[in-house]
């Protein structure tokens, strides 16, 4: 089965679905999501969004903060195009119909919050729940527009390319989609093809990203031919909900920024102890502190405390958070709750200029999975969306100045099953998918040595090699394709973070603790056997 329209989207998040919204006024838009739209990790953000709206704020300020956040290894030209082009993003969401939360006495009148790393207050957002409200009003739209067709339940195999078909050119052509309900693997054919997957958080053991977060845009773009950039900077989350119960709940940066504090089981503050800054610290900071503390200790968690705060207040400010805490059996307006860190955002991806372009033809990737050189070794707090919409309309636009006819090919090659069967030993893919996610958050975790960086090389290539005789003999299921995508990116993780000799950032190792001294410090640039110059 084959479909054809002028702009194929994997991935349904705030970058995906703001790029089709830009696009469907003039352009056929397919747009393909693993499950509902609404599972992806925008529909589960907290904070809200960075720009600045206030007149005491500044862009050389948010740009300033944003290339401290990083350790120095942001771009600064394309931290400043975002934080630019940051308020017409807002501006954009706002004339959608986003419901931010408002408040009378700012112009423009939006409550702004603050969190760590930013010198002002520059958070716009929708009470406790701004990923829920961009989400489900650009899903609503994109679900009643006519030139967008949605394919909700259906995951990307892999690209095709000229190169893959020994065509001439490197020009990317559509992509094998495998329907999760029917089974069967469509071939979606396009002029321009948008990688907007998200991140891999997946790849470890205790994440806050839904189980859709696996990698699967960076593994397909770099199997395509395309180099990945600093994959050792995977960012922890400080602050995850911890109960056994409560899978990958987060709890917003924002409490700190409204003054929470982290405190030990003894009811200690201790952050003062890492970083001038405190409990306002960048995440990188914080989320090794609360590591280094439980180890020391050997407890299980650390607390966030905000009780302090009058019960109106935190139920004003964090509504969704505090149900959800009685839910567990905590009431925030009384006690502190137990929180640990967890896998959250991944700062490398699929390297792109500024119009998100990748280094083959037609192809671009916007959002997580992009590696932009905006977050550097640690992405800022609430810069994430922020980065989602401005490439979204970089994109836009520059698919909006080219030519939209047909290639050459009117009909790409059928997926070819002729050779392989059913799987009878599903417990393959199950084992192999914990074993992977157990050895990363072991040896690829918050803290480093090289001796756990080779042990966990040496699993990924075997679990590669495994995998690789699995996936030619049985037919694909969403759990093996999940599972290749997770192991090809762990891989690139592994990789990066060995070829790193110092500690930045999220990227910290015991045998190399000192941050190199330079006024250029250098990314970790992967290149693929098959890359095309």
């Amino acid at each position: 089965m084959q479909s054809y329209s002028d702009v194929l989207i994997i991935g349904g998040g705030a970058a995906g679905l703001s790029l089709a919204l830009r696009l469907a006024e003039t352009h056929s838009i397919s747009l393909i999501s693993k499950g509902k739209l609404t599972e992806g990790s925008t529909y589960y953000a907290q904070g809200g969004i960075a720009a600045v709206l206030d007149q005491a704020d500044s862009f050389d300020e948010h740009v300033a903060d944003t290339l401290k956040a990083g350790a120095d290894l942001g771009d600064e030209d394309v931290v400043r195009y975002v934080v630019e082009n940051g308020p017409e993003a807002i501006q954009w969401l706002i004339d959608k119909g986003v419901p931010f939360t408002r408040d009378a006495n700012q112009q423009p009148p939006y409550h702004l919050t603050r969190e760590g790393g930013h010198s002002h207050r520059r958070i716009v957002h929708a009470a406790d729940a701004t990923g829920r409200a961009v989400e489900t009003t650009l899903d609503q739209q994109a679900h009643q527009h006519p030139n967008i067709q949605l394919h909700e339940q259906h995951i990307a195999v892999d690209l095709i390319t000229e190169q893959k078909l020994g065509l001439e050119g490197n020009r990317c052509l559509g992509a094998y989609v495998l329907d999760r309900q029917s089974g069967k693997v469509k071939v979606f054919r396009s002029q321009f093809v948008i990688l907007a997957t998200g991140g891999a958080s997946k790849v470890y053991l205790y994440t806050s990203n839904p189980d859709t977060s696996t990698g699967d845009g960076i593994a397909m773009a770099w199997r395509a031919g395309c180099r990945v950039a600093n994959m050792e900077f995977n960012q922890f989350h400080p602050t995850c909900l911890y109960h056994p119960k409560a899978k990958s709940f987060l709890v917003t940066e924002a409490i700190r920024g409204e003054g929470g504090y982290l405190k030990l089981p003894n009811g200690e503050r201790f952050m003062h102890r890492f970083d001038e800054r405190g409990e306002l610290a960048p995440r990188d900071i914080v989320a090794r502190a609360i590591d280094h503390e439980m180890k020391r200790l050997g407890t299980e968690c650390v607390y966030l405390d905000i009780s302090h705060k009058s019960k109106d207040f935190i139920t004003e400010h964090f509504p969704t958070i505090y149900q959800r805490c009685l839910e567990f059996g905590y009431d925030m307006a009384k006690e502190p709750i137990p929180v640990v860190p967890a896998a959250h955002y991944t700062c490398g991806g699929i390297m792109t200029d500024l119009n998100g372009q990748t280094d083959i033809e037609g192809l671009y990737a916007i959002g997580e999975t992009a590696f932009t050189g905006l977050h550097g070794a640690n992405r800022m707090a609430s810069n994430s969306i922020l980065e989602c919409l401005v490439f979204a309309k970089a994109a836009g636009e520059h698919i909006l100045a080219q030519d939209k006819k047909k290639t050459g090919i009117d009909i790409l090659p059928e997926w070819d099953e002729s050779r392989v069967t059913d799987s009878d030993e599903e417990v393959v893919v199950t084992h192999n998918w914990h074993e992977l996610r157990t050895f990363m958050w072991d040896y690829v975790g918050i803290v480093r040595t090289n001796k756990r960086l080779q042990r966990a090389q040496r699993r990924v290539n075997l679990l590669q090699s495994e995998i690789k005789e699995y996936y030619g003999n049985f037919r694909v299921t969403n759990d093996l394709l999940e599972l290749r995508n997770l192991t090809d990116v762990a891989g690139l993780m592994i990789e990066s973070a060995m070829q790193r000799k110092e500690s930045r950032g999220l990227h910290y190792t015991l045998d190399y603790p000192e941050t190199f001294e330079s006024e250029t410090p250098a990314n970790t640039i992967l290149i693929p056997d098959n890359f095309i110059h």
